[in-house]
This record gives structure tokens, C-alpha cells and sequence, in this order.
């Protein structure tokens, strides 16, 4: 697989924030979110290849018990299957960070986190923006993986006129539990995530879904590898 990098660090986002957990960002993602904070993982090549075997072992040098797979889109890898697996009876805990844009059955996961991805990812640029649109939601996909996994949704907001899209979006997915939507600023500075919390919060507040903060934006002004 290629691997773009992995590090210790905080889990920065969702309903484990703050846990210590070791990230495994995998290269390639079809999207182009225009806000996108891991652009170097765009490209499929962006990394080095690894062994299923050398990624297990470079993960288990730190003391966590909790993976994040992420990316790119981990879900789009035909090997994710067998790297989950494996990191499974290693002992981990296993968090797959995705768009929710492509389903995998019976993936051995702990915790899909589900970020899908609003008009507000949509990039400038004609050629880009078709490809994006065209691929960034998928309410059946999205339901599928919330028919079958252990989940949570988490819609990135840039303004107040996000939340009609997030309503709709829900809507159409159908049945989603409130309980498991956060709202996150979209920031990718920290100045940027101080301006915009204020707003999220009180939207939060209004709809009844969790506040999911960005401690790798906070912490380390979204230093790569934090």
C-alpha cells in the first residue's frame, strides 16, 4: 500500500477527540475540496509502499490502542480490507475516516467516521469542480454505511448557510441518529477556527447536534503530522 505517513498524535475530531491514537493516512483521494488541510495525499503515489506487515509493525511502536485510517479516501483502497484485519488482531481499536463516497461489507471497524462532503467543498476551477460535484455525495452509499456500521457524521460548516444542505442531506440519507451529527468549523488555521466556533456553537445549539472541535487546528495550527 502506499502510505503518505504515519504519526502519533491526538485524535483532533469527532466524538474521540483528544484520545492518543496513531494515524495511518493512506495516498490517493479522488475528491478536490477546496479546503482540504492534506492535499499532499491527493495523488495515489503520494508516499512511500509499504507491506500490510511493516505498517502493522511501525504502528505498534506507539503505546495506543486506537488507529485512525485515514487519508485521502481509505475506502476507495482494495487493501483496506486486509490492513483493518490485521491491525484488528494486533488489538486496535479501528477508526476509518472516509467522505462516505464508496462502501466496503463486512470491513472490520470500530468506528466509521463519516464526513460527507457539502457544496462548500467544491472547488474553483471548471475542470475540478465537475469531478468533484459528480463525486463528493452519495446519499446510498452514506446509508449503507450507516445500516452497517458503528458510526458518526460530521458535517464541516463554513457558514450559517450550510445548515438548510446538512437538513436536506440528513433527510435524504433517512433514519440518521441526531445523536451521532457534529458540527465542525471548517478551518485549517487557527485563527480561522477561533473566528468560526462561535457560529458553530450556537448552530449547535439551535439543531441539537454536537460540537466536534479540531484539536490538531488548535493544538498545532494544522502542522503536517500533528
Amino acid at each position: 500500500m502506499v502510505i503518505n505517513e504515519i504519526f502519533y498524535s491526538l485524535q483532533g475530531e469527532g466524538f474521540l477527540a483528544g484520545v492518543p491514537s496513531v494515524f495511518v493516512r493512506l495516498a490517493g483521494c479522488p475528491l478536490r475540496c477546496k479546503w482540504c488541510d492534506t492535499k499532499y495525499a491527493w495523488d495515489e503515489m503520494a508516499g512511500a509502499d509499504y507491506s500490510i506487515d511493516k505498517i502493522v509493525q511501525t504502528v505498534q511502536q506507539y503505546q495506543s490502542k486506537f488507529v485512525v485510517i485515514t487519508g485521502g479516501e481509505p475506502m476507495i483502497n482494495p487493501q483496506l480490507p486486509k490492513l483493518a484485519q490485521m491491525l484488528k488482531e494486533s488489538g486496535k481499536h479501528i477508526t476509518i475516516e472516509t467522505a462516505g463516497i464508496a462502501f466496503i461489507q463486512g470491513l472490520v471497524c470500530d468506528l466509521m467516521s463519516i464526513s460527507p462532503k457539502l457544496s462548500n467543498s467544491t472547488p474553483a476551477e471548471p475542470e475540478l469542480a465537475k469531478i468533484h460535484e459528480d463525486l463528493r455525495l452519495d446519499t446510498a452509499v452514506l446509508r449503507e454505511l450507516i445500516d452497517n456500521y458503528k458510526y458518526q457524521l460530521k458535517f464541516v460548516v463554513d457558514s450559517q448557510d450550510d445548515l438548510p444542505e446538512i437538513q436536506q442531506t440528513l433527510e435524504e440519507i433517512g433514519n440518521v441518529d441526531s445523536e451521532k451529527v457534529m458540527l465542525m468549523p471548517q478551518a485549517v488555521t487557527r485563527a480561522e477556527l477561533l473566528a468560526k466556533s462561535p457560529m458553530v456553537a450556537e448552530m449547535c445549539k439551535c439543531t441539537g447536534f454536537a460540537f466536534s472541535p479540531r484539536l490538531q487546528t488548535l493544538l498545532w495550527n494544522s502542522a503536517r503530522g500533528k
